[in-house]
C-alpha cells in the first residue's frame, strides 16, 4: 500500500490533541444546549436568567475543557506521542545512516501495541539487512561468474535494466573484431589435448587482458577465434581507433608470446585480425529456453570475411572502418576482393601502424631469419573453397622459400587471397614433409609461368626443422 506525503499533514500529537480537544468542545457544546432547552421548556426561564445561566455552564465546560486538554495531553504524550516519536526519529536515522537502525529505547508502561511495533520492526531491520546481504553477494557472484562468460559491462547492464532478461535488442554502430590463429587446428591434432588447451588459455587470457584494457567487450570465444565489440553497450566516439589501436597491440603481444613458448619447445604462433564498422543488433538472442548477450547483422559477417583474408600478423581493416577513422593511420594501398555470396566486392586495408591521442602504436614486425632458400622441389598444391579442397590439384614446382613463405612457379594461376594445401612430391633421408597450408599473397606472370607468393599458415614443427637446416647450410 502506498502514500502520499502531504505537506500539510501534521504528526500524531497535534491529530491526537487537536481531535480529543474539538470532540469534548462538541460534547460540552450539546450538553450546553440541551441544558438551555430543558431549563426554558420545564421551568419557563426568561431570558436574562437563561443568559446568566448559560454563561455560568460556559466558565465551567471552559474548566472542564482546559484541565481535560491539559491532563489529556501529558498522558497521550507520555503513552502513545512519545513513543512513536521516538520510532519515527530512530526511521529517519536509517536513511542517513543504516548502521544505526538498532533498538529503540521507551519507557516500560508503554503499551504493547506499539511495544510490539517496536519488536516487529527490529525484526524485520534484521531480515531486510540479511537479505540485502544476500542479496549483494548473489550479485557479486553473479557478476564474478558471469563476468567471465560475458562482459562484465554486458552483466551489468542485464542486472539494472528491467529488460535485462527479454528476448530482444537495440540497434547501434559498433566496430567489430575478430581474431583468429592459423593452423591451431591441424596442430591441435598433432599434439596432446591437455597441452594445447593450456597454450589456448594462456594465448587467451593475455589478449582478453587487451581488449578490456580498450573498453572492448569480449562477445565470443569459439575455440582459437575471437569477437570483440566496441561501442556497445556504450558507445564512444573513438571506437574505431581503439579497435585498431587494440589489434595493434595485440599483434605485438603475440609476438612477446611466441619467445616464450618457443622456449618451452611450442611452435610460434600465428594471428590474423579483421575490423570492421557498421550497424548491428545489440540484446538478447535466442529463445526463453536458451538465450545469449551477442551482437548480429551484416556488419558482422563482414568482419569474418575481411579476418579471412588477412595472414599471420596482419590487421585488416574494411572500408566503412577506415573512414570512420579520424586518426592518422599507416596502410597499404586498399585491396578489393568479390567473394562468395555478395554482391559489392569487399574492400579492405591492411594497417601497420595508427597515431592516438598523441601515441604512435605500430606492429613490430620480426626480424627476417635471412635470405629465401633458392631451391627446386615438386609441389602439388589445392584450392580450398569454403573448407573443401578441390578435386584436381595444382602441379608447380618451388622457388624460394624459408618456414613462413614459400615462393612456387605453375602452369594455372591461383587467385590471390586463395587459401591453399601443399605437399612436397619427396622424401629426403627418411624424411618425408606433410601437408602445408598457406595463403596466395601475391601473384605475377613471368615468362609464359604464374609465380605464386604463398605465405605459410600452418605447417608441422619437424618440417620447419628442416628448412631452418637448409638454410643454415646453403648460408655455411
Amino acid at each position: 500500500m502506498m502514500f502520499r506525503k502531504n505537506s500539510r499533514n501534521n504528526g500524531v500529537r497535534e491529530i491526537l490533541i487537536m481531535g480529543v480537544f474539538w470532540r469534548i468542545l462538541f460534547i460540552e457544546a450539546v450538553l450546553l444546549v440541551y441544558s438551555l432547552v430543558y431549563r426554558w421548556l420545564t421551568e419557563d426561564a426568561g431570558p436574562m436568567e437563561l443568559f446568566w445561566y448559560a454563561l455560568r455552564i460556559m466558565v465551567l465546560v471552559g474548566i472542564i475543557i482546559v484541565f481535560m486538554v491539559v491532563s489529556l495531553k501529558r498522558f497521550l504524550t507520555r503513552k502513545i506521542i512519545d513513543p512513536l516519536e521516538r520510532i519515527a526519529a530512530a526511521n529517519r536515522e536509517i536513511e542517513t545512516d543504516f548502521s544505526r537502525a538498532g533498538t529503540v529505547n521507551l519507557p516500560g508502561d508503554t503499551p504493547d501495541e506499539i511495544t510490539t511495533i517496536v519488536t516487529s520492526r527490529a525484526a524485520m531491520l534484521k531480515r531486510v539487512i540479511q537479505v540485502s546481504d544476500q542479496r549483494l553477494h548473489l550479485v557479486n557472484f553473479i557478476k564474478e561468474t558471469f563476468g567471465r562468460y560475458l562482459s562484465k559491462k554486458v552483466v551489468e547492464e542485464i542486472l539494472s535494466s528491467k529488460r535485462g532478461g527479454q528476448i530482444g535488442g537495440t540497434r547501434k554502430t559498433v566496430t567489430v573484431l575478430m581474431s583468429d590463429l592459423r593452423g591451431f587446428t591441424s596442430l591441435s591434432e598433432s599434439r596432446d589435448p591437455e597441452e594445447m588447451v593450456q597454450l589456448l588459455n594462456r594465448y587467451l587470457k593475455k589478449m582478453s587482458a587487451i581488449i578490456l584494457s580498450y573498453d572492448g567487450i569480449i562477445d565470443e570465444i569459439i575455440g582459437d577465434a575471437m569477437l570483440a565489440v566496441f561501442g556497445a553497450p556504450e558507445p564512444h566516439e573513438n571506437d574505431p581507433e581503439r579497435a585498431i589501436a587494440c589489434a595493434l597491440e595485440m599483434q605485438n603481444c603475440l609476438v612477446h608470446l611466441n619467445k616464450e613458448i618457443t622456449k618451452e619447445g611450442y611452435p610460434a604462433l600465428e594471428m590474423g585480425i579483421g575490423i570492421n564498422t557498421g550497424s548491428v543488433i545489440v540484446g538478447n538472442i535466442g529463445s526463453e529456453l536458451r538465450m545469449k548477450y551477442g551482437i548480429v547483422g551484416d556488419t558482422v559477417n563482414r568482419v569474418a570475411r575481411i579476418e579471412s583474408n588477412s595472414i599471420g600478423g596482419q590487421v585488416l581493416i574494411g572500408e566503412s572502418t577506415c573512414k570512420a577513422v579520424h586518426a592518422t593511420l599507416k596502410t597499404d594501398p586498399p585491396k578489393t576482393i568479390m567473394m562468395k555470396g555478395m554482391k559489392k566486392p569487399l574492400v579492405f586495408y591492411a594497417v601497420y601502424a595508427i597515431e592516438m591521442e598523441g601515441k604512435t602504436i605500430a606492429i613490430k614486425v620480426p626480424a627476417a631469419p635471412g635470405p629465401l632458400l633458392d631451391i627446386q622441389i615438386p609441389v602439388h598444391c589445392w584450392v580450398i573453397q569454403d573448407k573443401k579442397l578441390a578435386s584436381l590439384p595444382i602441379a608447380g614446382t618451388t622457388l624460394f622459400m624459408d618456414e613462413t613463405q614459400i615462393h612456387i612457379r605453375t602452369t594455372t594461376p591461383v587467385a590471390p587471397l586463395t587459401d591453399v594445401r601443399l605437399n612436397f612430391d619427396f622424401c629426403l633421408e627418411a624424411h618425408c614433409f606433410g601437408d602445408i597450408y598457406a595463403k596466395c599473397t601475391a601473384i605475377e606472370m613471368v615468362r609464359g609461368s604464374h609465380h605464386c607468393e604463398l605465405h605459410v599458415t600452418a605447417m608441422e614443427e619437424k618440417d620447419r626443422a628442416v628448412i631452418r637446416k637448409w638454410m643454415a647450410e646453403a648460408a655455411a
